[in-house]
């Protein structure tokens, strides 16, 4: 088998990636809606890729995986080799787990942290209305994250809430000391979600980046009462392009909340000191970003020699992000907490493809299927629809040479 053509193309806000072969299996995956623009990359790898045989994974990534760097810039690698393990499975008529060693469970936890709601003026009994809303969700999830602090929207909604003055951005632009109503916003924020939600369901905190580390370690101390599952990327994520692994030691060592980074790290090279340091006590790669699926599961695998917990990442992958941290997590080790659950960008994209429950999300879980590949399929004629005129060959097998 040879890789004919690798091609990306927008279905609604979705990049999708397409490998096809010429023994006319394809495979696919899908890029944060949030990212686009690195679809303009693809060219590099793929002229790399044409007929290497799409099986051979690893000598695959072998030729493109120096060839990527920290979010946004490793997404094309991972979605190729994600589209890679699709055509294997495929291929061989299995599932992608049992390529990465089988599943050692049948059903797993996922967290919301994208159902949401409007946070109004952002005050204390605002995060108690969106968290009811979202405690109540018929997902039944039983950890829930929402932002404070520094990530989203809590900063330019709060009085005096840095030492320095705001800027304006996307993407969290803003960092440095947090002054004593800012501090406030926080706890009193948290103190109302945890009363709305009480002992059963668990809040995990998106934080950061942008705090100092004597401002962490005073208000994780301040939360330790209100049972936080994690605080995540207080001080570096999401699009930073390097890591505080002493600086989240030194947090980590000084309080009992569980301290959680790693999204936008690319390949284990960039995870080893924080693990082998025990800097954090939870990680959270993103399959789309972190080099794939097999990328992950190593770096799952030595976390958990370290006692380190794993929440995989990817609330913006879509639908197809969702079956390719299906398909990783059902072979986790122990160590895997929950992974983040994705939602489509646009809400008929549950038409066009095929291969999950329904209900997708029951108590808490989703389930692990036996479908060969990433487990699902387009309907190709419907996702066609949603194409835009430039892109409209994208499910055929000719090539525009021929």
């Amino acid at each position: 088998m040879k890789i004919t053509d690798i091609r990306c193309a927008r279905i609604g806000r979705s990049p999708v990636l397409r490998v096809l072969t010429d023994e006319g299996i394809d495979g696919f995956a899908e890029i944060e809606h949030s990212k686009p623009y690195v679809t303009s990359t693809l060219a590099v790898y793929r002229q790399l890729l044409l007929g290497a045989d799409p099986t051979e994974i690893e000598r695959c990534m072998l030729r493109i995986r120096r060839m990527g760097a920290s979010k946004p810039w490793g997404a094309i690698v991972s979605a190729i080799e994600i589209a890679l393990w699709d055509v294997a499975g495929k291929a061989l008529g299995v599932p992608v787990h049992r390529l990465l060693g089988g599943k050692v469970r049948d059903r797993i936890r996922v967290y919301n942290g994208g159902i949401r709601t409007s946070l109004g003026a952002h005050t204390p009994e605002d995060y108690a209305a969106s968290m009811a809303l979202m405690a109540a969700a018929p997902e039944n999830f039983s950890i829930i994250k929402e932002g404070v602090g520094l990530h989203g929207f809590m900063a330019p909604h709060t009085p005096d809430f840095l030492y320095n003055d705001l800027r304006e951005g996307p993407l969290h632009p803003n960092r440095g000391s947090l002054t004593p109503s800012g501090i406030s916003r926080i706890v009193d924020a948290v103190a109302a979600m945890k009363d709305v939600l009480g002992p059963e369901k668990r809040l995990a905190l998106d934080m950061g980046p942008g705090w100092t580390v004597p401002d962490a370690i005073r208000v994780l101390r301040a939360l330790e009462p209100f049972d936080i599952a994690w605080a995540e990327d207080i001080l570096t994520g999401d699009f930073v392009p390097w890591n505080d692994t002493a600086g989240y030691r030194e947090i980590t060592t000084a309080t009992t909340v569980p301290t959680h980074t790693g999204e936008q790290l690319y390949l284990r090279h960039n995870f080893r000191e924080l693990i082998e340091t025990r800097a954090v006590r939870v990680i959270g790669p993103d399959p789309g970003d972190v080099g794939g699926l097999a990328e992950l599961k190593w770096i799952a695998e030595f976390a958990d020699l370290y006692g380190i917990g794993i929440a995989p990442h990817g609330v913006s992958s879509g639908l197809l992000g969702l079956a390719a941290l299906i398909q990783v997590s059902a072979a986790l080790p122990d160590n895997l907490i929950a992974f983040e659950y994705p939602l489509a960008s646009d809400p008929w994209w549950y038409d066009i493809v095929d291969g999950f429950t329904h209900p997708i999300v029951q108590d808490g879980y989703v389930s692990v299927g036996d479908r060969p590949g990433l487990g699902f399929e387009f309907d190709r004629e419907a996702a066609s629809a949603h194409l835009s005129p430039a892109d409209a060959g994208f499910f055929d097998w000719n090539h525009p040479e021929d």
